[in-house]
C-alpha cells in the first residue's frame, strides 16, 4: 500500500496541534480524510469513512476521552489506532493498553517517529488480519454441537444455552475457530490473530486452548498434530 493510498483520522481538540499534524503527514504523501475535536463524531467519521489509520489524543473536548473513541472504534471496526498524548503516567498508559492501540506515542514526538509508526501499524494490520473476516457486525449464530454455541455479534459462547464468561483472547480463539469451523488453521495464523505477534509462543497458544477447554467442558477443538487446531463440528 502506497502512502497516498493511506487515509488517517486525526481526533485532537487542539486546532493548531491538529493542523500542524495534518501538514506533517501530508508531507510524507499520506491523505488525512478529517480531523475530528469530539469523540463522538470521530466514531460516526470511523462508521462512514473507514480510514486506514487513526490517531487519536487522550484529552478531548465532550463526554467521551480518547480512550473511549479508540476502544470503540477498534472493538467495532478494528481500524489501527495510534495514541498521540502528553500523557504519560502507568494508569494513563494501562488504560490505553485495553484498546490494544498499535502504538503510544508521547508529544512532542519527531516527525519521522511518526512516520515509522504509522508503517509498522500498516504492515502489522495487513499481516495479522489477511484473509480473517471474523468481524461481521451482524449477529449470527453458530452451531458448534448440540450443546455449544456461538454468538459472533455479541462475542458469546453457550453451553447448554448459559453464556460461559471468557476472556478476550478466548473470545479471539473461538473467533477464528468459528469462521473457518471444520477446517485446520495453523498455529501461527491463530497466534497472530490474537496476539498480533509475528513471532508466537506455541506454549502460550496451548495454555490458553487447555484453558478454553475446560472452561467448555466439551472436546470440540481438535490438535491437528504439528500444524494447528481445528474445531469440531456435529
Amino acid at each position: 500500500m502506497e502512502k497516498k493510498d493511506i487515509s488517517i483520522l486525526i481526533v485532537e481538540d487542539e486546532v493548531i496541534l491538529a493542523l500542524g499534524l495534518e501538514h506533517t503527514l501530508q508531507s510524507y504523501g499520506y491523505e488525512v480524510c478529517g480531523i475530528e475535536c469530539n469523540g463522538n463524531e470521530a466514531i460516526k467519521h470511523c462508521f462512514s469513512k473507514l480510514p486506514d489509520i487513526v490517531l487519536v489524543d487522550i484529552n478531548l473536548k465532550g463526554n467521551l476521552s480518547g480512550i473511549d473513541v479508540a476502544k470503540n472504534i477498534w472493538q467495532t471496526k478494528k481500524i489501527p489506532i495510534i495514541f498521540l498524548t502528553s500523557y504519560c503516567d502507568e494508569k494513563t498508559i494501562k488504560q490505553c493498553m485495553e484498546c490494544e492501540p498499535y502504538c503510544y506515542l508521547v508529544k512532542p514526538c519527531k516527525d519521522i517517529e511518526l512516520n515509522v509508526a504509522i508503517q509498522t501499524a500498516i504492515h502489522k494490520h495487513k499481516y495479522f488480519f489477511k484473509n480473517i473476516e471474523v468481524f461481521d457486525t451482524k449477529s449470527s449464530l453458530v452451531l458448534i454441537n448440540e450443546k455449544v454455541k456461538f454468538h459472533k455479534g455479541k462475542n458469546i459462547l453457550y453451553v447448554d444455552d448459559l453464556p460461559k464468561k471468557l476472556t478476550g483472547n478466548e473470545i479471539k480463539l473461538i473467533q477464528i475457530l468459528c469462521e473457518y469451523k471444520g477446517e485446520t488453521i495453523t498455529f501461527e495464523r491463530i497466534a497472530s490473530y490474537i496476539w498480533r505477534e509475528e513471532l508466537y509462543d506455541l506454549g502460550k497458544l496451548r495454555t490458553l486452548v487447555y484453558r478454553l477447554k475446560q472452561k467448555i467442558d466439551e472436546d470440540i477443538i481438535e490438535n491437528i498434530f504439528e500444524t494447528g487446531y481445528r474445531l469440531k463440528v456435529a
